[in-house]
């Protein structure tokens, strides 16, 4: 009995001490309770000696991985007697442990599902297949799909599918005959006849019956017209605007503005609480213009983009120092420009305290503004009202410098055009509704700064806010 295991491939575990060998079986002694291994492995190492012998006292387990000669029901019945305690994996191994107590355990063995192993031999490839050596016998092996051995496939393929699939078709197949059943003209003529008479049934005039077909970006659900001109004013302004959709917005007159706000500070939204709305909605769009999200994350190093802040001793400019500051909290270089006055309004004051807290720079004479162009130039130098500012040298020099530097321009709530600008434009931030500008102000934003619509309602505007949502938007001259 012994020597019908010669030649077959075995893994001894030895315990925790001495490891786990496998090797070709050379020679079992029944007398002497031992068995040498051929090419032995440690470990899945090759080891240096040639052959290794065992006792059985210092087997552990035995497992049988690869049957070379005997029978099924020999193997079966010696991998029984061998051990039925827990198989140990090889080192490395990430698999448990498994139990090998059958005949069908000793044919899914470790061997037949473990990779091949750097130096091993042939005989150690982990074999793929599903079926046991088991339910194959020992000689036995698996049909290929090429040569004699077609016949066992074939029978395999009748169990598993039933009947046989046939050699080949009858006739072939006629492409020509097959095609000429679908005639596409008389097919697109009948959908013609029926999109006809499906429009004669339609009542209304053309304009009055609903389109068959609707774009991506169209409501399928029936609805009312749209009204372009929602914000209609008590006096029309000298220009008209409309937004991305079509939207009208008129413009109002500066002492319609002037009213507007004046019954929306009686109500509660006071001059600062407008000065925090209109600084949050300019550095916004400030942050836009100078690359969004492409260009502030914090996973970008690069150098901070630097913003020049030219602001007056007025409330336009005390909206540039409460946008410098939202700057500033984002991580911009901020120089703002404001020149020393004896008396200044308390709002520019207590926003200009606020400033200096964030880091920004502040300055006071055009000499320390850069002489290299900056990314950004935000214009708070006009004033609505006090246009003799415009004669005053500093004024003069500050837009000088920005008519010099080739950074483009913000301009931040503009006057009405007439009063002239001394600074040439790319862009201009108007509030809640925006004043007729000059053809420099360049391209007209509008932001909301949080007047509800009855105030608009009492001073005479029927108003319904074209922002969405958002609360700064592009407008285009009508």
């Amino acid at each position: 009995m012994s020597a019908d295991w010669l030649g077959s491939l075995v893994s001894i575990n030895c315990g925790p001490t001495l490891g786990v060998y496998q090797g070709e079986v050379s020679s079992v002694d029944p007398s002497s309770q031992t068995i040498s291994l051929r090419q032995p492995f440690h470990n899945g190492v090759k080891c240096p000696v040639p052959e290794v012998t065992f006792s059985a006292i210092d087997i552990k387990e035995l497992k049988i991985l690869d049957i070379r000669h005997g029978s099924a029901r020999n193997s079966s019945s010696a991998s029984t007697k061998v051990s039925s305690a827990p198989v140990a994996v090889p080192k490395g191994d990430t698999r448990s442990v498994e139990k090998v107590n059958s005949p069908q355990h000793c044919s899914k063995s470790y061997g037949e599902r473990h990779l091949d192993v750097p130096g091993q031999p042939k005989g150690f490839r982990r074999r793929h297949n599903s079926w046991s050596s088991s339910s194959r016998g020992v000689n036995q092996v698996t049909p290929k799909k090429n040569g004699v051995k077609n016949g066992p496939m074939k029978h395999r393929d009748d169990e598993c599918f039933g009947d046989g699939v046939e050699e080949e078709l009858d006739t072939d197949f006629d492409f020509e005959a097959n095609l000429a059943l679908f005639d596409k003209a008389a097919v697109f003529s009948e959908i013609d006849i029926s999109e006809r008479r499906n429009g004669a049934r339609s009542r209304g005039t053309p304009q009055e019956q609903t389109p068959s077909r609707y774009r991506h970006d169209e409501n399928i659900l029936e609805a009312k017209p749209i009204v372009f001109r929602q914000i209609t004013v008590p006096q029309s302004g000298a220009k008209e605007y409309c937004t991305d959709s079509g939207l009208v917005v008129p413009s109002i007159s500066y002492e319609l503005h002037k009213r507007l706000l004046s019954v929306a500070e009686r109500y509660g939204l006071s001059l600062e609480r407008r000065l925090e709305m209109t600084g949050v909605c300019a550095s916004q769009m400030a942050l836009t213009l100078l690359g969004g999200p492409n260009r502030f994350t914090p996973k970008n190093l690069h150098q901070r983009p630097t913003v020049a802040l030219l602001c007056g001793p007025h409330v336009q400019g005390a909206q540039g120092i409460s946008c410098g500051r939202h700057l500033s909290n984002h991580e911009v270089e901020v120089i703002l420009f404001l020149p020393n006055f004896v008396k200044m309004l308390d709002s520019v004051t207590s926003e200009l305290t606020l400033f200096n807290k964030t880091g920004g720079k502040q300055v006071s004479s055009i000499k320390d503004l850069p002489d290299t162009p900056v990314d950004l130039i935000i214009n708070c130098l006009d004033c609505h009202e006090n246009t003799f500012l415009m004669d005053q040298p500093w004024y003069r020099a500050a837009a000088d410098w920005a008519n010099q530097n080739r950074a483009p321009v913000l301009s931040l709530d503009p006057p009405v055009s007439g009063q002239g600008q001394a600074v040439e434009a790319k862009w201009s931030l108007s509030l809640c509704l925006p004043l007729p500008l000059a053809e420099g102000a360049g391209r007209v934003y509008l932001c909301d700064i949080g007047i509800p619509r009855q105030v608009f309602q009492e001073v005479g505007i029927k108003y319904h806010s074209p922002f969405g949502c958002k609360f700064v938007i592009p407008l285009h001259s009508a």
